[in-house]
């Protein structure tokens, strides 16, 4: 554990880039044709850094020329955000739905009259399939396209809940300003997507077998992202970003420092310079990264009346859906069910799911009662038992997080069919997604924008029976203890 101004006093001070500055430049290499960053999503929980953009559950030709037409047609930002949920999903699996979801893309793509470019948005704590999205994405844009990647862009940090990359080493920021390498972290020692090295270069070639060798990664630190920091230029860093990427080739991965909105921009107008050079790239990033390499704005956190503009709330009481079992989430849940004495607590207990599978659909019969009948006086808590059953198998562990997810997606889908609530929120990242595309049936929809600053996502759906029913994502592993809290009581009449 370090102090973080220790850390950064080896480097550059910060430069200080407008928002528009990257927006500009963006806009000026999509002047002859539009381009359209295609964000394919591990979980759904990506979106919370991002704004007044479209999201798909679905992935078919005819969804993304509907997300294309959207975005050029309502001026949208240039960026469609798929939900993959491969961070749910075997290694095949993965595979097989990153390449789908390419070859719709691309195959849409000329309709619209877009070009597009590819990001592989996973977790700012290093868990996910790394290097199979990447390689995938590459592997099938050079087979339809004829185009070869030439660096992998890998981008993890998400500062607004406290993960940055300093020196080429990746850290979750503590209280008192500490810094602790992320492998040093529970996200490290994940059943699934584990792993032993917080130095970038390390974790890729930890994480590829070898075959991509540390020695290989090219690392932008701080010094090259904030060269310009002497003149107040961002143009000097800009420049010297590309220059240092130059010699990238064939998936070359390309770790960046990031400390601050500004170190994104700063990045984005580097990237937009490397590839106005000619550079193919491809993304892995964290939430943020989207944000600043389209030079948005940070939104401003919406406010309850935000969140229902356009639409008439129901009368009836939200539905609160608890999946994720990390230490903040349960922290956050117990806070929420501390504060809100109104709420009813119905509990899905994972162990009678699994103990007999053919009681199981009677059980949650039970649960959607019980849930159905206190929507009508208020809001409504629904959480899996809070002891985590898992396996030392990694595909086992995922059977079990399966199930249980779709326990949850039964118990919203039922629950939506029968008396619809007044605004849905989901803590957990694959929670999000199964109940996103499952649960609520949402196919097409918008991002407003964040309910907490730059860590809590509102979708409003578009079409399917969750059509006007406000939709929040939230990642279970973000927030301080009383975040839950906090976007209840924006949302909530009875808080």
């Amino acid at each position: 554990m370090a102090l973080e101004a220790d850390v950064l006093a080896a480097f550059p001070a910060e430069v200080q880039v407008p928002a528009q500055l990257v927006a500009d430049a963006v806009a000026a290499s999509a002047a002859a044709s539009p381009r359209i960053l295609v964000v394919l999503d591990d979980d759904p929980t990506g979106t919370q850094s991002v704004a007044k953009l479209p999201v798909l559950t679905r992935w078919d030709v005819a969804d993304f020329g509907w997300a294309f037409t959207h975005v050029v047609g309502n001026g949208l930002e240039p960026a469609v955000y798929v939900l993959t949920n491969t961070r749910s999903l075997d290694p095949a699996e993965a595979a097989a739905r990153n390449e789908e979801i390419v070859r719709n893309a691309l195959a849409a793509a000329p309709a619209a009259g877009v070009r597009v470019g590819f990001v592989s948005r996973s977790d700012s704590t290093l868990r996910g399939h790394y290097p199979l999205e990447t390689d995938v994405i590459a592997a099938t844009v050079a087979e339809v396209d004829g185009v070869a990647t030439d660096g992998v862009v890998i981008v993890p940090a998400f500062p607004d809940a406290g993960r940055v990359t300093i020196g080429g080493v990746h850290y979750m920021r503590g209280d008192a300003g500490t810094l602790t390498p992320v492998s040093e972290t529970e996200f490290a020692k994940d059943a699934t997507f584990g792993f032993a090295n917080s130095e970038m270069a390390k974790y890729v070639e930890e994480k590829s077998g070898g075959r991509l060798a540390a020695g290989d990664v090219i690392v932008l630190d701080l010094n090259t992202i904030r060269a310009g920091a002497a003149a107040g230029a961002p143009a000097i860093s800009a420049k010297a970003i590309a220059d240092a990427i130059e010699s990238a080739t064939d998936s070359t991965p390309i770790v960046a420092d990031i400390v601050t909105e500004n170190d994104f921009r700063l990045l984005a107008l580097g990237l937009e310079e490397a590839e106005h050079r000619g550079k193919k790239l491809l993304y892995r990033v964290g939430p943020p990264f989207v944000r600043g390499r389209i030079g948005q704005e940070i939104r401003a956190a919406l406010s309850g009346e935000e969140a229902y503009e356009g639409n008439t709330p129901s009368t009836a009481g939200g539905l609160i859906v608890v999946g994720s079992h990390v230490g903040l989430t349960t922290r956050q849940l117990n806070v929420l069910t501390a504060e809100h004495s109104s709420a009813r607590i119905v509990e899905i207990d994972v162990e009678k799911l699994l103990a007999d599978e053919s009681e199981a659909d009677d059980y949650l019969g039970t649960v959607v009662s019980a849930v159905v009948d206190a929507l009508h006086e208020g809001d409504v808590i629904v959480h899996t038992s809070r002891l985590l059953i898992k396996s030392d198998d990694a595909a086992a562990s995922l059977r079990i997080a399966r199930t249980v997810s779709a326990a949850v997606v039964s118990v919203v889908n039922r629950t939506l069919k029968t008396f619809p609530p007044r605004f849905v929120i989901a803590k957990g990242g694959i929670t999000s997604s199964d109940v996103a595309a499952h649960g609520l049936e949402i196919r097409h929809a918008i991002v407003r924008g964040p309910m907490l600053p730059g860590i809590v996502s509102l979708w409003e759906p578009v079409d399917g029976p969750a059509k006007g029913i406000p939709y929040i994502v939230f990642a279970g592993n973000v927030g301080n203890d009383d975040s839950l809290a906090q976007v209840t009581r924006k949302l909530s009449t009875s808080f």
